[in-house]
């Protein structure tokens, strides 16, 4: 059997407390829209559990989902707990018309807790924006030369890794 890598990203899950606050978000700041919205009855961990799931499209086809239960006990159950850290975040490639477009809308939704800051990482540069959920999102924009910077980290990745390993910590991004 071949080596394969995944196709693309089908979806990524996370839980919200209020499906339509998250909608406003998705769809009217981020601008991403609503492709489906299911509304279930199943089995889970023992109980009939009543619950909706949207997804928010991306160009690729893959999408960000979002579950929501009817029984606020459930809800509680399946909250998932976010270890507040600029670390843990999705990121999406965008352009750089789209991130200037995101920001604008962020900025004119006055939404105070999206805490919307753009970072130059030297190989992207890239808008964080924390949604209504704690989830935080990143919108990168990839540098001119993305295809040279991701030639030579492909073919230095397992020696940057084993240098690392080995206790030098000296940093090896030279655009920044």
């Amino acid at each position: 059997m071949p080596h394969t890598l995944p196709l693309r990203l089908h979806h990524h899950a996370w839980t919200t407390d209020d499906q339509e606050a998250n909608r406003r978000f998705y769809e009217e700041v981020i601008g991403l829209p609503l492709v489906a919205t299911w509304t279930e009855r199943e089995v889970m961990s023992g109980a009939e559990r009543a619950y909706s799931h949207t997804l928010y499209g991306l160009a690729d086809g893959s999408a960000l989902a979002f579950f929501q239960f009817a029984d606020a006990k459930d809800q509680e159950e399946f909250r998932t707990s976010v270890h507040a850290t600029p670390l843990r975040h999705i990121a999406f490639k965008v352009g750089a018309e789209v991130q200037e477009a995101i920001l604008k809308r962020v900025d004119t939704a006055d939404h105070a807790e999206a805490n919307a800051h753009v970072i130059d990482h030297g190989f992207c540069v890239s808008l964080y924006v924390t949604d209504p959920n704690g989830l935080i999102l990143e919108f990168a924009v990839d540098h001119p030369d993305v295809d040279r910077i991701d030639a030579e980290q492909r073919a230095t990745a397992h020696a940057d890794l084993a240098r690392w390993l080995a206790g030098d910590h000296t940093s090896n991004n030279r655009w920044r």
